[in-house]
């Protein structure tokens, strides 16, 4: 057989034999079926907001919840501090805030209160670099060093007695600094490697996870599904499995060994999604629709086998606060 008949059989053999001219390719296979959603537990409602309010951080301190400042429908900032008793299902509000403050940051630690940054204005570029500590035993408020920036709508993590705060509206999303109340001094530590802001996050496994979030400013259609995390001993960041889709404004918690997400917002309209990552197999299972979605809340607790789902806005933007109380008893482990 002379060289070029050669070549043109093997051709032929590798392709599995001629192909008729114009005819057309097969069609491609259909798509896989979503996963079905999960049961993974049962939602109910507590005893709600003395006033409507979203855009504001909570903390839990001793099985009380700390709603600091935010806005209500009218998107006025105000300095109400509502202070939520898991045992008792009752309300009362708290000492006003020193300032006026929507998206700020908080958390509870060491027997105190703080409030981080935030802004003092709805719209516009009001941001603040001010910490806040309230000390529940006398009803004071004080100020203490401030943070190296001021950013809002960023994420604040209690690891090891030290407060993480990630990320801010633009152009403060790569801002990462943590916080000792003990020392009362900041360290700024390597960016968040994703910009981003109204975002989520968690402490697992010794670890910083900044999970979702905007990337631009406003109800920017920008969102991600990115899941950076943090090695405070490395002091290094790495990437874990991204969230099913991409959002601002949910909410979280570890429950069980699961970490929890829930809620948020995009330009279509509000999200209802409920999803959970396993940290044992770095995966993300999507569970059944919250019943009432919600943005604009950053923090939760889960304590009495419930995760608190507390206040938040039910539509897109910041006009539509709410008194609602939710909770949700898991049945999904992790563990």
């Amino acid at each position: 057989m002379k060289p070029a008949i050669a070549i043109v059989a093997l051709f032929i053999s590798a392709c599995g034999g001629s192909v008729e001219p114009g005819t057309p390719p097969p069609p491609p296979p259909p798509p896989s079926p979503p996963p079905p959603l999960v049961d993974g537990g049962d939602w109910g409602v507590k005893s709600t907001l003395i006033a409507a309010n979203s855009e504001l951080p909570i903390a839990e301190l001793n099985g009380k919840l700390y709603l600091l400042g935010g806005y209500p429908s009218t998107r006025i900032t105000v300095r109400t501090v509502q202070i939520y008793d898991i045992a008792t299902d009752t309300w009362q509000l708290g000492p006003q805030l020193p300032e006026l403050n929507n998206h700020g940051m908080a958390a509870g630690i060491n027997g105190k209160i703080y409030l981080i940054g935030g802004q003092t204005a709805a719209d516009g570029d009001p941001y603040v670099n001010t910490v806040y500590e309230l000390d529940p035993a006398n009803g004071q408020w004080i100020e203490k060093a401030k943070m190296p920036t001021a950013r809002s709508a960023g994420v604040a993590l209690v690891h090891e007695g030290k407060i993480y705060v990630a990320g801010g509206r633009p152009p403060r999303g790569n801002d990462f600094a943590v916080y000792d109340p003990v020392a009362n001094t900041w360290e700024t530590l390597p960016n968040l490697p994703s910009q981003r802001n109204h975002m989520t996050g968690a402490v697992i496994n010794g670890r910083i996870h900044v999970v979702g979030g905007r990337l631009g400013p406003g109800l920017s259609p920008e969102k991600t599904t990115a899941h950076e995390v943090f090695d405070p001993q490395t002091k290094t960041w790495t990437t874990a499995a991204p969230m099913l889709s991409g959002r601002s404004g949910m909410n979280s918690i570890m429950a069980k060994g699961c970490y929890h997400v829930w809620g948020g917002e995009d330009v279509s309209g509000m999200t209802p999604n409920h999803e959970y990552y396993d940290p044992r197999n770095n995966q993300w299972t999507r569970l059944e629709d919250m019943p009432i979605p919600i943005h604009g809340i950053n923090g939760s607790v889960y304590k009495n086998d419930l995760i608190w789902v507390v206040g938040g806005g039910t539509g897109i933007g910041g006009g539509h606060a709410s008194h609602h109380n939710q909770v949700f008893k898991p049945t999904v482990s992790c563990e």
